[in-house]
C-alpha cells in the first residue's frame, strides 16, 4: 500500500478499507437513523435544462429543497456519479494535475427535507468519521461561514473543536463564496460548514495553509461540505427564504478513499489503480515507468471513468452539447495515449477495467458494456484518423518553416524565442478542420524548433465561438435543408388527408421517408446495439393520410404507432407530429422495422393521451369566455399551450387575479362541465364566423374557410384542434397557477379530467398527513388543532424569551419508546408550567408515537400524573384509570378517569419517578393478561 505521502507514515489508528466498503458503510450508517437510501440519477439530468451534467447530489432533489416537489421521505441517503466540465463547477483542466480534482467521482451524500438541521448533520457526519471509519478527531478541522453562529457553536462546544482547528469565512454579498455554496447562478444555497483532513503538519507550506485553503495547501484536504439550505438564490440577484430548511452534504468517495487507504492521491486508491495496471501491461511500464509519467496516466484514468459512465447514462459523442463534451473527454485522453507512446486503440481496454471496479455498485455498466466498449472504440479509431491527417498537414507546414532536424520529445519551454513562428492559421485550420488539439501542435511543433503563438490561436476561437453563438449558421442551414427537403415532398404529393377528427385510426400509405434531409425509398432499422449508441432509428414519415394531429393552435403534435397493415408489428413510434410546410403532416419518430413508398400500414393514435388533449383543449375554451366574463372583454387570449398534462392561457392584465375572481372562474367552468352542454364543430366562411360572433385568437392565420367550435350557449371561437363531444367529458378543473409573465402579460395554468382527480386526492392525501402530523382528532379539528400548536409555539417563545427551558422535543422522547409485548409506552417528568401545557404536550407526542401508552409527570409542588392510551389498546382491555390508579399511591396521591385518559394530583414530587415506573408494571401486567 503507497504511503500517504513520501516520507510520511501510516497512521496505525487508521485500518485500510476497500472504497466499496467505504461506500456500504455511508450507506449502512445513515439508513439506520432513518434515512431513505435512494438510487443515483443518471449523468444528465432529467427535466433540467439549466445544467449540462449532474454536478453534485442535490440535482435531483432540487425541486424538493425548493419545496415544489415533495417525496415519502424527509430523510435521504444516495451515492451519486457526478461530472464537472462545464459551467460554475468545472475541474476539466486541473484533471492530472491536481492530486485531488476529477472529472466523474462519486458523490456521498445525506439530505434532510424540513426535518434536522445543523446539530444533526453535525454531530452525524463526527460520528461516522471518527466512530466508524476509524480517523483520529484530532486529524480533522472544521469551518463555517462567518456569520453562521449555530454551527460553530455546536462544532465548539458540542464536538470540541479546539479554536487551532476552527476557521470562519466567507462573505458572499461581497463576492467571498467561502463555505457558502449553490449548485449553480440561481436555485437553492446556503451557508456549508467543510470538514478537512490533516495531512501532516510537515507539508505545511507557511502561515497560510490553514483549513478552507486546502486547494492551494497540501497539508489540508477538504473531505466533506455539509450545505444548510436556507435560501433560493433568484436571476435577480436576491436570495429568499426557502419554504423550510434542509441539508445537502457532500463527500467525494475518491477524496474519503485516500484519507482510510492512506496513499497520496485520489490516483492512488483502488478506484483508479485497477485502470493504472491495464495501461502499464497494455506499455509495458513498470513502476519507475508509470511515476516518470504519472500525469498522463492520471488523465486517462480519469477521463476513462468519465466516459464510460457518459455513454452508460446515453450521452454519445458528437459535435455539439453534451456529446460535444464526451467527446472532448475521449480525445483529450487519446491524446495523452499517444504521449506515452501507444498509437494503437486502448481506451476501451481501460473502459474494461472500470467497468470491472465499478460495476458491483453501478449494474447499468454490466448491462451496456458492449455499448460503451463500441462507442469507445469507434470515436477512438475516428479521432485516429483526425489525429494521422492532421499530423501530415502540420507536419508539411512545419518542415516548411526550417532545415534543423526534429527532436523527438524537446519539451516547448526549451524552444527559443527567436524561433520560427507556426502561423496562427495552420493551427487554428488544423484544430477546426481536423479537430487536432492545439496542445498536440504545440508539442509536435516544439519537436521541430517551431513555437506556436497561443494567444493569437485562442483570440482566433474565441472569434469563431462568438460567430457560432451569435449566427447558429449551421443549425439554419440544416432548417433550411430540411424545410426545402419537405417543400419538395409537399409539392409532388400535395396535403397530407388529416381524418382525424373522425377517428384515432387509419389505414393509410407512405408517401414519403427521410431521414437528416434525405429522401428514401426504403429504410430500414438498424440492429439493437447500434440503436442504443447512435441516432441511426430517428426518422420522419408522411402518409397520404393521417389521424395523427399536427401540432397547431397551441395543441401539440400527436403520438402513436405506424404497424403492419394487419395491424400488427409496429415499425415506427412517433414521437411527434408537424407541419413543417403548407399541408404537408409530418410524422417525426424512431423505425423499427422496414419502410417503403408505397407501402400500406396502418396509423393509431395514441387515444388515452389524445384523450386528455381534448380535455385541456375544451377547457382552455371554457377557461377563456370564464375569464372575460370575469374580469372583462379585453382578456383575449394572446397566447395559449395544450397538452395532455395540462392547458396554459395567455392573456394581457396588468393585475394578478383576485382570490374571488379566481374562485369565480373555477366556479363558472365547473358549473359548464356539470352541464355538459354539446360541444360542435362546424365549417363556415370567416366572415360568417365573425358575423356569429366567433372569438378569433392572437396571431392564428386563417383562410376562407374556418373551423368553428361552439360550446351550446356558452362560446364559439375558430379552432382546428380536437374537442371533446360535450363539456360534461371534460371532468374535473382546477386552476393550478396565475402569475406574470412579463410586462403586462399573465398567465393562467390548469388541470382537467384524471390529472384534477390526482390534485383532489393528492390534497386529501396532504390533509390526512397534515391532520396525523398535528395530532388533531381528525380533519374537523386540524384548524382548531394548528390555532393550539400556534399558541404553544407563542408560549414556548415567551418561556425562552424568559429563559425557561421547555421539554424536549416530542420526536426525540418518542425516540426513546420502551416496546412491551408489541406496544410502545413512553414516560417523561418534566416542570411544564400547567397541565394544559402538559396535555398539549401529550397531543404532540401521540401525533408522532401513533399507538400506545403514554405517561406524563408535572414537576409541581403539587406533582400530577397524566396517563393517555390509543383506542387500539383500550379496545383490548388496556385502561389509562387503572395504570394511574397503579402510580397514585406511589406519590400519596388520588385520581382516576377514563380508560383512553386519567390523572392523578398528589403531594410528593420526589417520588413521581417512582410512580412512573410503577405504570410501567401496571402496563406489563395489563398486556400480559390482555
Amino acid at each position: 500500500m503507497p504511503s500517504s505521502t513520501p516520507g510520511s507514515q501510516p497512521d496505525p489508528r487508521i485500518a485500510y478499507r476497500p472504497a466499496s466498503e467505504i461506500r456500504q458503510l455511508f450507506l449502512d450508517f445513515f439508513e439506520e437513523r432513518g434515512h431513505t437510501v435512494v438510487p443515483g440519477a443518471s449523468l444528465v439530468p432529467p427535466g433540467d435544462q439549466t445544467l449540462l451534467f449532474t454536478n453534485s447530489g442535490m440535482v435531483q432533489f432540487k425541486d424538493v429543497l425548493r419545496g415544489v416537489e415533495t417525496r415519502s421521505y424527509r430523510r435521504a441517503v444516495d451515492v451519486q456519479r457526478v461530472l464537472r466540465v462545464a459551467g460554475k463547477h468545472n475541474d476539466f483542466e486541473e484533471v492530472g494535475r491536481s492530486s485531488r480534482h476529477n472529472t466523474f467521482f462519486e458523490m456521498l451524500g445525506n439530505w434532510s427535507f424540513g426535518d434536522y438541521f445543523k446539530r444533526e448533520a453535525i454531530r452525524w457526519a463526527w460520528e461516522l468519521l471518527t466512530k466508524v471509519y476509524g480517523i483520529p478527531g484530532e486529524r480533522l478541522a472544521a469551518t463555517t461561514y462567518t456569520d453562521d453562529d449555530e454551527a460553530f457553536a455546536v462544532w465548539r462546544d458540542e464536538i470540541g473543536l479546539p479554536p487551532e482547528r476552527m476557521a470562519r469565512w466567507g462573505d458572499v454579498d461581497r463576492g467571498d463564496d467561502k463555505n457558502f455554496w449553490r449548485m449553480a447562478d440561481t436555485g437553492p444555497c446556503g451557508p456549508c460548514s467543510e470538514i478537512h483532513f490533516d495531512r501532516g503538519a510537515w507539508l505545511s507550506e507557511g502561515p497560510h495553509c490553514v483549513p478552507d485553503h486546502s486547494e492551494t495547501c497540501p497539508r489540508w484536504l477538504e473531505i466533506w461540505n455539509l450545505v444548510f439550505m436556507e435560501f433560493d438564490q433568484q436571476a435577480e440577484g436576491v436570495r429568499v427564504p426557502l419554504p423550510f430548511t434542509s441539508v445537502d452534504t457532500g463527500m467525494s468517495l475518491e477524496r474519503l478513499a485516500s484519507v482510510i487507504q492512506q496513499v497520496a492521491t485520489n490516483y492512488d486508491t483502488d478506484l483508479f489503480t485497477p485502470i493504472h495496471q491495464r495501461m502499464r501491461d497494455l506499455l509495458s511500464h513498470d513502476p519507475d515507468a508509470f511515476e516518470a509519467e504519472r500525469f498522463s496516466y492520471q488523465v486517462i484514468a480519469d477521463h476513462s471513468r468519465a466516459a464510460t459512465f457518459l455513454i452508460a447514462d446515453g450521452v454519445l459523442p458528437a459535435n455539439e452539447g453534451r456529446g460535444y463534451v464526451c467527446r472532448r473527454i475521449i480525445r483529450r485522453a487519446v491524446r495523452h495515449g499517444r504521449l506515452l507512446g501507444r498509437a494503437e486503440p486502448f481506451l476501451a481496454e481501460a473502459a474494461k477495467a472500470v467497468i470491472d471496479t465499478m460495476q458491483s455498485a453501478y449494474p447499468i455498466l454490466t448491462e451496456r458494456r458492449q455499448i460503451i466498449l463500441g462507442a469507445l472504440a469507434r470515436e477512438e479509431t475516428a479521432f485516429a484518423r483526425t489525429l494521422d491527417a492532421g499530423t501530415v498537414q502540420l507536419e508539411e507546414a512545419l518542415i516548411a518553416l526550417t532545415s534543423a532536424q526534429r527532436v523527438v520529445g524537446r519539451r516547448p519551454e526549451v524552444v527559443p524565442d527567436d524561433a520560427p513562428m507556426l502561423p496562427t492559421d495552420v493551427a487554428f485550420r488544423l484544430h477546426d478542420t481536423y479537430g487536432f488539439p492545439i496542445d498536440l501542435t504545440i508539442e509536435l511543433a516544439a519537436e521541430y524548433g517551431v513555437r506556436v503563438d497561443h494567444g493569437g490561436f485562442d483570440r482566433a476561437l474565441g472569434e469563431q465561438r462568438q460567430r457560432s453563438r451569435t449566427g447558429k449558421r449551421a443549425d439554419l442551414a440544416r432548417q433550411a435543408e430540411m424545410t426545402a427537403t419537405f417543400d419538395a415532398i409537399a409539392r409532388r404529393t400535395g396535403d397530407s388527408d388529416f381524418v382525424g377528427y373522425e377517428t384515432t385510426s387509419a389505414q393509410a400509405t407512405v408517401a414519403a421517408i427521410v431521414r437528416d434531409s434525405t429522401e428514401y425509398q426504403e429504410l430500414e432499422a438498424r440492429p439493437e446495439v447500434e440503436l442504443r449508441a447512435m441516432a441511426a432509428a430517428e426518422a420522419a414519415i408522411v402518409l397520404d393520410k393521417t389521424p395523427f394531429y399536427a401540432e397547431g393552435g397551441g395543441q401539440i403534435g400527436d403520438r402513436g404507432v405506424l404497424r403492419s397493415a394487419a395491424g400488427g408489428e409496429i415499425l415506427f413510434t412517433v414521437r411527434d407530429t408537424q407541419r413543417p410546410v403548407g399541408g404537408l403532416i409530418v410524422h417525426h419518430g424512431t423505425l423499427h422495422g422496414a419502410l417503403r413508398i408505397g407501402q400500406s400500414i396502418s396509423a393509431e393514435v395514441d387515444i388515452d393521451r389524445r384523450a386528455s388533449t381534448m380535455r385541456n383543449h375544451t377547457g382552455t375554451h371554457l377557461v377563456h369566455r370564464a375569464l372575460r366574463n370575469t374580469i372583462g372583454e379585453q382578456a383575449r387570449q394572446a397566447g395559449s399551450l395544450v397538452t395532455p398534462d395540462y392547458l396554459r392561457f395567455d392573456y394581457p392584465a396588468d393585475r394578478p387575479l383576485t382570490d374571488q375572481e379566481r374562485r369565480a372562474i373555477e366556479g363558472e367552468v365547473r358549473r359548464v362541465i356539470r352541464d355538459d352542454r354539446r360541444v360542435a364543430p362546424a365549417l363556415m366562411t370567416m366572415q360568417q364566423a365573425v358575423d356569429a360572433g366567433a372569438d378569433a385568437f392572437f396571431d392564428e392565420k386563417y383562410g376562407e374557410r374556418v373551423r368553428v367550435i361552439t360550446v351550446d350557449g356558452y362560446s364559439r371561437e375558430l379552432c382546428g384542434g380536437t374537442h371533446c363531444h360535450a363539456t360534461g367529458q371534460i371532468g374535473g378543473f382546477f386552476i393550478v397557477a396565475e402569475r406574470s409573465i412579463g410586462t403586462g402579460m399573465r398567465r393562467i395554468e390548469a388541470i382537467t379530467g384524471e390529472a384534477a382527480e390526482r390534485l383532489v386526492q393528492e390534497r386529501f392525501d396532504l390533509l390526512e398527513r397534515a391532520t396525523a402530523a398535528a395530532g388533531a382528532r381528525d380533519r374537523d379539528a386540524l384548524p382548531g388543532r394548528i390555532g393550539e400548536l400556534q399558541e404553544r409555539v407563542r408560549e414556548l417563545e415567551r418561556r425562552v424569551k424568559r429563559g425557561a427551558s421547555p421539554a424536549i422535543r416530542p420526536a426525540e422522547l418518542v425516540s426513546t419508546a420502551e416496546s412491551m409485548d408489541g406496544t410502545r409506552f413512553v414516560a417523561y417528568a418534566a416542570p411544564f408550567d400547567s397541565m394544559d401545557e402538559l396535555k398539549g404536550y401529550a397531543r404532540d407526542v401521540r401525533g408522532v408515537l401513533g399507538q400506545g401508552v403514554i405517561a406524563l409527570a408535572l414537576e409541581a409542588d403539587e406533582p400530577q400524573l397524566f396517563v393517555t392510551v390509543s383506542d387500539d389498546l383500550v379496545a383490548r382491555g388496556i385502561s389509562a384509570g387503572q395504570l394511574v390508579g397503579s402510580g397514585a399511591p406511589v406519590f400519596e396521591g388520588r385520581g382516576g378517569g377514563r380508560p383512553e385518559m386519567a390523572q392523578a394530583r398528589g403531594t410528593r414530587r420526589d417520588r413521581l419517578p417512582s410512580a412512573l415506573e410503577a405504570i410501567r408494571q401496571a402496563l406489563a401486567e395489563q398486556l400480559g393478561g390482555s
